[in-house]
């Protein structure tokens, strides 16, 4: 399953992130590395983007990038 597609109020594990080199950079240099647990704070009314707390900081992630995370 994909960051995107996890419920609220869940917390998930990163499995690998999809995407060329340069993208899968900047989602690494926000703490989003294999391994790491997240949760799932909330979700805007229109589904973007997802608001996540990961390694302590809460995080909004646009729903294209959330797409790319995938988790289990």
């Amino acid at each position: 399953m994909t960051l995107g597609e996890a419920k609220v109020g869940s917390t998930v594990v990163v499995d690998r992130i999809d995407g060329d080199s340069a993208y899968k950079r900047r989602i690494m240099d926000m703490g989003i590395t294999k391994g790491t647990e997240l949760f799932i704070r909330k979700v805007a009314p229109l589904g973007d983007p997802v608001e996540i707390t990961v390694r302590g900081y809460e995080l909004s992630v646009r729903k294209n990038d959330a797409e790319c995370v995938l988790v289990r």
